[in-house]
């Protein structure tokens, strides 16, 4: 057909042919512009079904008018053949880009995003192309996605022409109901895309069986390898966005490009990439194997320190212990949990205590293939724990040819309390304390109180006692003379250990909640996090406080840290959901509040973030569901009380707001400090209570200088934005904003 002239287009070059079409690039001699031209082959032009197929192919692109979809300019007929004019392409498609060379995250999230609006648009138009796949998307000279090829694409109202033919589409691509010739949806373009995305980051296909058969079988059956596994670079959250896109349920798959493209912008902006470090490991909680059962807070000490003195290794990265603890007990396998945790290396072992006579044994596995690095066995007494604690590490960093500084090596070496009986009372302590309640709180003291009397003064039984008091601060109401036990115990701390990054942390905690200075907070935390960079609290309460005062980007980073050494605990996702909110994107807040609410939906801060972002969100009825479930597990506090408020100013109930105001709460919530002024001046302007509102806005400006989430990206405060109180008050918050020190 070269050369000659159909219709008005003159044929200049065959460009591609496929199943359903060959292509030509041609000349409009009309328009005088280059187009594609896709004609039916030969073969079918008798085939009536499939002729109509390609005819619909053009209905369906021509109703789409989207930058990442490939238009139509025009479908007729001219000397017996049926044809599709396109405008022509300068580039290649996704297919020959990844058999170029690997893709960059980066690249890949930027082409993948750009296909997904595509689908969006198509799937919102009531559109299905049931064929995504690399070969079927083509990459601009600039870099600009378009999806091409209609041919199998449904019309959701109309009439299936393909509903009694063969399986179509390409079977490396196919979702599972595809495969098995069921009815299709929209959800089978999001396994598809699911699919190719796989194969952008990792250059293999999900299911890489040569023959269809073994690749149906594989596709029906068979679990894919997670992406992280074989790229380590790639974050898990990413990964995660694939396996859901790949889940062979489509009740449990992504169930709308809407969903999936909300993951797809947390994981290209959120600053939360997460890359597998290279050395990087994950204790998990020795098993008590001795006769009693009754050692569990020896096993769980025993787990803890060997955590302790590995986080000293500044080139290996541990998971912490509250993401470990989750695993005890587990049936799950070894390559299992570390994908869950994106590690390389797991550590497994047992303690066998009988009186005074110790057994323990460790072994160091190689995730990536299940192999054993190292085992060995330890026998001795209690008193030999230490040097049995500090020989499991030292062989692990042996195992994983790590060189060490002379400061990690002191950081393994020592020994926080050298009486193994106070010690024992230290381990039991932490053991209630992490149960969070007030019996776990008491009985915690009354541990510490003896190690104490065993041991006489000692910088981490003091550090660990603050801890107790600071919770009793923050989970019950507040009295003066726990915050001044708390300051004891921390100045006993620091004095008998100047370098106790646990101490300091704690401080800078207690100084940020009892005293509402944030900034003067600050240097406690940096302090903590330049003698261990991995103390958690230290970690968590900079974040938070860069977090409240505005400051993002300083955030950011200390929140992937939390995220790498502790992935399973809601406390980490919750705040980055915050960070989110404090950054004014709370549609991005909402995908690690739902995940931290599902790990733990008793908690209270969890509850109030996740609440407020859906409401920004406009899920008002699920807000108010989450805000009804509070009130009855915390009918009494400032939490549930300003909560409570939001719930009736999202009804518009303004008397019943108003009522929620008494002199009382105004009394109490002042003598506490400003912290919850923010959350009371929110319902406040809400129902346009602009007074009041901005009373307790100025109120808590002691304390609360995020200026672009005040001044303009927080919608629940536009109601006062306008006046003139407002402005005044917010170049008093701009300033502290842009001088607050980090």
């Amino acid at each position: 057909m070269i050369g000659q002239t159909i219709a008005h287009y003159r044929i200049l070059e065959k460009i591609g042919e496929g199943g359903m079409g060959v292509v030509y690039k041609a000349e409009d001699t009309k328009l005088k512009r280059t187009v594609a031209l896709k004609f039916l082959p030969p073969e079918l032009t008798r085939d009536a079904q499939a002729k109509a197929r390609f005819v619909q192919e053009a209905r369906a692109a021509a109703a789409l008018d989207h930058p990442h979809i490939c238009a139509v300019f025009e479908i007729g007929e001219a000397e017996g053949a049926t044809y599709i004019a396109m405008p022509f392409v300068k580039g290649r498609s996704l297919k020959d880009r990844i058999a170029a060379g690997p893709l960059s995250m980066e690249e890949a999230l930027d082409i993948a995003g750009q296909v997904a609006e595509g689908l969006k648009e198509a799937h919102e138009r009531g559109i299905i192309h049931r064929d995504i796949k690399p070969a079927n998307i083509m990459l601009t000279e600039k870099g600009q996605a378009k999806i091409m090829d209609f041919g199998l694409a449904k019309l959701e109202a109309g009439v299936d022409l393909t509903k009694t033919m063969a399986v179509l589409g390409t079977v490396a691509y196919m979702s599972p109901e595809q495969a098995r010739g069921e009815e299709v949806d929209h959800r089978t373009d999001i396994w598809s895309f699911g699919a190719t995305l796989y194969q952008m980051l990792t250059g293999q296909k999900p299911f890489g069986k040569k023959h269809d058969q073994a690749l149906l079988y594989s596709i029906l059956n068979d679990t894919t390898e997670s992406v992280s596994r074989i790229c380590p670079e790639i974050p898990r959250h990413l990964d995660r966005v694939i396996q859901k896109a790949l889940e062979k349920d489509k009740f449990r798959r992504y169930q709308s490009m809407v969903e999936l493209l909300k993951d797809l912008k947390s994981t290209h902006v959120s600053g939360f990439p997460v890359p597998k470090a290279e050395k990087s490991i994950i204790v998990l909680p020795f098993e008590d194997i001795s006769p009693g059962k009754d050692n569990e807070y020896f096993s769980d000490g025993l787990t803890e320190e060997i955590i302790t003195d590995l986080s000293h290794v500044h080139d290996l990265l541990v998971i912490s212990r509250s993401s470990a603890m989750t695993f005890k007990g587990t049936k799950k396998k070894i390559p299992e949990i570390a994908r869950e945790v994106n590690v390389r290396y797991v550590l497994e072992g047992s303690v066998r205590k009988a009186g005074n006579n110790l057994r323990i044994t460790a072994q160091l596995i190689d995730a990536l293939n299940d192999a054993h690095l190292w085992a060995e066995k330890y026998a001795g007494t209690l008193d030999d724990v230490f040097d049995i604690q500090e020989k499991v590490s030292r062989s692990i960093v042996g195992a994983l040819k790590l060189k060490l500084a002379a400061d990690e090596k002191h950081g393994i070496s020592i020994k926080p309390i050298d009486n193994f009986a106070a010690y024992e009372c230290y381990l039991r302590a932490y053991h209630e304390i992490y149960r969070f309640t007030e019996e776990g709180r008491r009985r915690a003291l009354k541990y510490l109180e003896a190690g104490l009397a065993i041991s006489g003064d000692n910088a981490l039984l003091y550090s660990t006692m603050a801890f107790v008091y600071w919770q009793y601060w923050i989970f019950v109401p507040k009295a003066e003379e726990v915050r001044a036990k708390a300051e004891e115990c921390i100045e006993k701390a620091l004095a008998l250990d100047p370098e106790s990054p646990k101490a300091y942390a704690v401080r800078g905690w207690m100084t940020f909640d009892f005293y509402l200075k944030p900034q003067e907070s600050v240097p406690y935390f940096k302090r903590a996090l330049a003698i261990h960079p991995n103390e958690f609290e230290a970690l968590h309460g900079l974040a938070r406080t860069y977090a409240f005062m505005g400051k993002i980007k300083e955030a950011v980073p200390l929140a992937e840290r939390m995220i790498q050494i502790d992935p399973l605990n809601p406390v980490c996702w919750m705040f980055q959901g915050a960070l989110h909110f404090y950054d004014g994107r709370f549609d991005l807040a909402l995908e690690p509040l739902r995940k931290a609410f599902q790990m733990d939906s008793e908690n209270a801060s969890i509850q109030m973030y996740y609440a407020s972002s859906l409401a920004r969100n406009n899920q008002v009825d699920d807000a108010i569901s989450i805000i009804d479930r509070m009130g009855k597990a915390l009918p009494k506090g400032f939490l549930a009380k300003s909560m409570q408020m939001l719930k009736l100013a999202l009804l518009n109930n303004r008397d019943a707001v108003l009522q929620e105001m008494t002199l009382d709460f105004q009394k109490n919530i002042k003598k506490e400090g400003s912290s919850w002024a923010y959350w009371v001046a929110v319902p406040l302007a809400l129902i346009g209570a602009k007074k009041k509102a901005l009373d307790w806005l100025e109120y808590g400006l002691n304390w609360f200088f995020n200026y672009p989430l005040l001044a303009e990206k927080d919608p629940f405060l536009a109601n006062i934005r306008g006046e003139p109180r407002f402005q005044k008050l917010m170049e008093r918050v701009k300033y502290e904003w842009e001088h607050f020190e980090v």
